[in-house]
């Protein structure tokens, strides 16, 4: 940075001292902490920018802890204040947010902010700053070409930039001391913001064509590919939205904190963006390509994951209900979309299937949090003292899968399907195999969060799914 002690150091906070946007982050806080005054947001807007943030900064609480900092900023103001220099905190944002994170930093001698009906970006930053320390009597670290004026007043410019553009873009009006990289994401990071891999779940949408031995007939073959195309966008927008919403739980997270949205690697303006494009597009899908009951089930999806997102997932056993729920309502859409009615026994299997894996997850989570010696894990209603019933619940419910598995194979109406029913005989224990050793696994803490993922990844798993498929052939393979 400069090596003059007189001339202050200048810091802007959205994207520059922090990877993301108070703002932003605070109209999230206001969707959990006061969801109704959402409803007045175009109103402040229409006041103007400045009386929109100081009502949202009103409305919110931050955890200033959980914020994702740009360390190389923060190196640089330390080595400032380390020579003598004073440091100020400019920034859009408004007054109250701006103080209570540079009294959580420590690092700030004076804050300059938004207050009153002046928004301090731009030309009104570029005009506050010399009036306080005169034309080219500050250093200024900024990341936007909303600091271009801010610069052409300085005495030197910091640039925080992904790319080369904005730093010629600020040599054009000032002095660049230096350059500071920001880490961004890319395409792979916008590929696990939309969890592309979870898409593997949404094949359950063919799970009533197979059952009913029609997954070769072409009709029912397009539809499903259909819903599987609906499902997993629909999916991705609530992930999303999941991800929005649990910003800060995530960021308290060992594993999470690594998130995107969390990480601040995507901006949260583009999850803003993103989120109703994919869901527009899913429900488009629905209502142009397939029958309305596969809309109905789609937009149940939605609605439940959306109170889940809000509310249950911290309410205890629910959670893990409405995740195997989910799951179950996939092959209900696929039974919807291809006119297959699910049955009885495939649906029993589904519920208890299902919620053995919601179980995994949830333990799973759990068991890190213990690890960490933590009581709970943050956002959600469980203890550490709750993994044996975890452990308990999620053994049983597999095991009665199992059985109901074994009982429909022993019912005789199973020769429709199958000439030699004998051969399923074979698949219980197969499953009895797979479910133990995942629970075993799980216990070990040898499963991350999602044992979809880990059966995806795991060679015995596959070889299991292999097995069961083979015998499913070969028990119709006369009919």
């Amino acid at each position: 940075m400069g090596t003059d002690r007189d001339t202050p150091l200048c810091v802007d906070c959205d994207g520059t001292l922090i990877r993301t946007d108070l703002l932003h982050e605070a109209v999230l806080l206001l969707v959990k902490q006061a969801p109704l005054k959402l409803l007045l947001l175009p109103f402040w807007l229409m006041r103007g920018k400045a009386y929109l943030k100081q009502r949202v900064s009103e409305s919110v609480e931050f955890e200033w802890p959980t914020l994702p900092l740009n360390e190389a900023v923060i190196d640089a103001i330390g080595v400032a204040r380390a020579a003598g220099r004073r440091t100020v905190l400019a920034t859009a944002s408004h007054q109250r947010l701006a103080d209570g994170l540079a009294s959580h930093l420590g690092l700030f001698d004076e804050v300059l902010a938004t207050e009153g009906s002046v928004n301090l970006a731009g030309e009104n930053k570029r005009a506050r700053l010399v009036k306080h320390f005169g034309e080219r009597g500050f250093d200024y670290v900024g990341d936007s070409n909303a600091d271009l004026p801010v610069w052409a007043s300085s005495r030197q410019a910091i640039v925080v930039s992904s790319g080369s553009g904005l730093a010629n873009a600020a040599r054009r009006v000032a002095t660049v001391e230096r350059v500071i990289a920001k880490p961004r994401a890319g395409l792979a990071g916008y590929v696990r913001a939309l969890r592309l891999h979870q898409w593997l779940k949404n094949l359950l949408v063919f799970v009533p064509l197979a059952a009913a031995h029609q997954l070769t007939t072409a009709k029912g073959l397009l539809s499903g590919l259909f819903a599987f195309a609906a499902f997993s966008l629909c999916a991705s927008a609530v992930y999303l939205l999941n991800d929005l919403l649990d910003l800060e739980s995530d960021r308290r997270h060992i594993r999470k904190r690594l998130r995107p949205f969390a990480a601040g690697l995507i901006p949260v303006s583009h999850g803003f963006v993103l989120m109703p494009l994919l869901l527009v597009l899913s429900l488009a899908i629905a209502v142009l390509c397939l029958p309305t009951q596969f809309l109905v089930v789609l937009l149940s999806y939605f609605a439940v994951t959306l109170a889940y997102s809000l509310r249950l997932k911290r309410q205890v056993i629910v959670d893990v209900l409405i995740l195997a729920g989910l799951y179950t309502l996939r092959v209900i859409g696929g039974g919807a979309a291809t006119q297959v009615v699910p049955s009885f026994w495939l649906l029993a299997f589904s519920m208890f299937i299902f919620l053995s894996l919601a179980l995994v997850k949830r333990y799973s989570e759990l068991l890190i949090t213990l690890q960490q010696n933590n009581a709970s894990p943050a956002g959600r209603g469980y203890l550490v003292n709750d993994l044996p019933v975890l452990m308990s619940a999620g053994t049983s419910s597999s095991m009665v899968a199992v059985l109901v598995l074994a009982l429909y194979i022993n019912n005789p109406e199973i020769r429709t399907l199958y000439a030699e029913p004998l051969w399923l005989w074979l698949v219980p224990p197969l499953l009895l195999y797979w479910v133990s050793r995942l629970w075993m696994k799980t216990h070990r803490g040898e499963i991350d969060d999602d044992p979809v993922v880990f059966a995806v990844r795991d060679w015995q798993s596959l070889v299991v799914v292999a097995l069961c498929g083979v015998l499913f052939v070969l028990a119709a393979r006369t009919l």
